[in-house]
């Protein structure tokens, strides 16, 4: 029974120095010298992905691509006419709807609900936006952003 017992005890000091490695923890250190284990942090790579997402709103990659020609056009979108409205795409907006939608946040890039009401404002303005001006981009918004892309084609 005792050589039973062994090879389980070993077994299970095997699997749990491997999953030790596996994590990291015990890479290099003995029992006693250990690191501790890490706090989770905001790192740079996970900014970074917040920053890099792409809202459409529900546009298609050709609806956000008219976009993107307008905003080159006359807004100092520098980007790739890509489909994909990223930080670039949306500090260009942003620059737009502070031109006279009321946006007066940073140029940041972020779509939050000061983009996105000053979008609700200009949708309200010849693109059938007719809902509240609520930060929110429900069905109505993109509906209406979605008619406001198409009549930006003519960029391209």
């Amino acid at each position: 029974m005792g050589t039973k017992t062994n090879a389980l005890t070993r077994a299970l000091v095997g699997i749990t120095a491997l999953a030790g490695l596996a994590a990291g923890g015990l890479a290099g250190a003995t029992a006693g010298t250990a690191a501790p284990a890490q706090r989770p942090s905001t790192s740079v790579s996970t900014t970074t992905t917040a920053l890099n997402a792409v809202v459409n709103l529900g546009l298609s990659a050709t609806q956000a691509k008219y976009v993107q020609c307008y905003l080159k056009a006359g807004w100092g979108y520098g980007g790739a006419l890509d489909g994909e409205l990223g930080p670039d795409s949306w500090k260009a907006m942003q620059r737009r709807l502070a031109s006279g939608y009321g946006y007066t946040g940073s140029i940041d890039g972020i779509v939050g609900p000061g983009t996105v009401s000053a979008l609700q404002r200009r949708l309200a303005d010849g693109f059938g936006y007719g809902g509240a001006v609520d930060g929110v981009a429900g069905p109505g918004t993109q509906a209406a952003f979605k008619d406001y892309a198409n009549t930006q084609a003519r960029h391209c």
